[in-house]
């Protein structure tokens, strides 16, 4: 059973229950995490899989065998991804150039969702440029939206200033000059956290449908160690970093793929309970033994 987790405590922890079910795991080495997804998605080169949120959505949207495991593998704010060398502020973003490495990247995705909504930025008066496409074929950019020409960096461009603004998580390049554009960012992260219930969840866990009927005894092994390790971790009352169980992700994952829908990132609604309805028949649970 191939296993792609960036965790190595999550990892060791999901390839040891799998183990002790009879199935023998082996963990690719793919890093970035994320440069496992495509395949992931739409060939199937893994059997669970660490994704992003975002993906998991478009994967339903097309149609793909990929199911939901309710594990957040990756939890953070997200108002500090929005970045300027100048003095603009969120409230600027129309009218002006913002650069992002891929429209479908979850990180994108709740920044823009904070941009409309929190500071009324209308996303199609804005000057967007992403700098490659989506994990999931079949998923285009809006046509509202450009690519950057072949070979065209993110990080150059936004330094080199012929992008406003850049939207950067694990990708921002140091440099002294480069600031957020949203006020006192991380309190206004943790306010609508704590407003909202729930943090922007980044990555979660796939499993492809062939392994749910083949492996559905060591799965659901994998989600309960990777359980026992991130609760162990929680800090009570407050907001978790890394919620586990169907219910514990709904706020989440309802968020997301509403601002999907809204940016065109996903050509149909997708509700949380098709995700939840799935991930049960395939490996033949009721919800409550996934936290539902």
């Amino acid at each position: 059973m191939k296993l792609v987790i960036g965790r190595d405590d999550l990892a060791a922890a999901a390839a040891s229950a799998v183990r002790e079910t009879g199935t023998e795991p082996q963990r690719l080495g793919i890093s970035p995490v994320h440069k496992a997804s495509r395949g992931f998605v739409n060939t199937s080169d893994a059997d669970l899989c660490e994704v992003a949120i975002v993906t998991v959505l478009q994967a339903v949207a097309h149609d793909k065998p990929v199911l939901l495991l309710p594990v957040t593998t990756l939890g953070r704010h997200q108002h500090q991804t929005l970045v300027t060398l100048g003095r603009l502020s969120a409230a600027d973003v129309e009218g002006h150039s913002v650069g992002v490495r891929s429209w479908s990247q979850t990180t994108g995705v709740w920044m823009r969702g904070f941009l409309s909504e929190q500071y009324g930025v209308d996303l199609r008066k804005a000057d967007w440029t992403t700098y490659e496409g989506s994990h999931v074929d079949g998923a285009d950019d809006p046509s509202w939206v450009k690519r950057a020409p072949e070979g065209a960096k993110l990080q150059a461009d936004f330094l080199d200033g012929r992008l406003d603004f850049g939207i950067m998580g694990n990708g921002l390049p140091s440099d002294d000059r480069i600031r957020t554009a949203v006020d006192h960012a991380h309190r206004t992260a943790e306010q609508w956290s704590k407003d909202q219930g729930f943090i922007p969840v980044n990555h979660v866990v796939g499993v492809s449908e062939q392994a749910a009927a083949e492996h559905p005894a060591a799965i659901l092994a994998a989600y309960d160690a990777m359980r026992q390790v991130l609760t162990a971790g929680a800090e009570p009352g407050q907001v978790p970093l890394h919620p586990v169980g169907f219910e514990a992700l709904r706020g989440a994952f309802t968020k997301a793929a509403g601002y999907a829908l809204d940016q065109g990132v996903i050509p149909r609604a997708v509700d949380y309970d098709e995700l939840v309805q799935r991930s049960c028949a395939a490996l033949g649970v009721a919800p409550a033994r996934l936290g539902g």
